[in-house]
């Protein structure tokens, strides 16, 4: 069973969608009591920093996700909840929630013709192995929608880039907690195997 939280910051649904497209039973929840209890995590998310971590604070969410980061429970962060598992952000200058060192950043692109926010389609190159993304090939395509993206303060922390004006990390972990700047959820095929691999997963970092 995965739990999928729910804090008011968007495309919850489709997550849970693709779960089920992939076979795999998810619920949504915004308890942190539940958090607690939680087998494996989604953390997904659209939107600001700034309003997402107020949430997150004002309902206890906060300190539910480090306790779980803590414990080691299997944790996917997509897009904004790619970004705030950092330190801080751009964004409103804002504190986060610091389970991987490092800080999101807004996307500074001199070329005029690459508009922000990054939308569409992008190639996405691993750069270190990871369980869940085995199989991930040279020119592979995933959905991006974003105008920040997370930059890690240690390389370690990196697993996969993509360019926009230059390369950005798209894909980072620490542990048990592994997050994407792409949306798998709405990546056909290659994302819904990036989710029946998070469904496998037990938090490790060897397969």
């Amino acid at each position: 069973m995965i739990t999928i939280i729910d804090y008011n910051a968007g495309n919850i649904k489709s997550v849970q969608r693709a779960c089920a497209e992939v076979g795999v039973e998810a619920v949504v929840t915004s308890d942190p009591a539940a958090v607690a209890k939680a087998e494996k995590i989604i953390f997904p998310g659209v939107g600001a920093a700034p309003s997402a971590m107020a949430y997150l604070e004002k309902i206890g969410l906060d300190g539910a996700l480090k306790n779980a980061f803590k414990s080691g429970v299997p944790i996917l962060g997509i897009c904004l909840g790619a970004q705030i598992v950092l330190e801080s952000s751009e964004e409103g200058n804002r504190k986060c929630l610091g389970l991987v060192a490092g800080k999101t950043v807004r996307f500074r692109v001199e070329d005029r013709l690459l508009k922000i926010p990054h939308m569409g389609w992008n190639e996405v190159d691993v750069v270190k192995s990871h369980p869940l993304l085995d199989g991930i090939k040279p020119g592979d395509e995933f959905y991006f929608v974003h105008s920040f993206y997370p930059q890690p303060a240690s390389e370690k922390d990196i697993y996969a880039v993509a360019s926009h004006g230059g390369d950005f990390c798209c894909a980072l972990g620490s542990r048990n907690l592994f997050a994407t700047q792409f949306h798998p959820e709405k990546s056909g095929r290659l994302g819904l195997h990036v989710l029946e691999r998070f469904a496998r997963w037990n938090g490790a970092l060897t397969a």
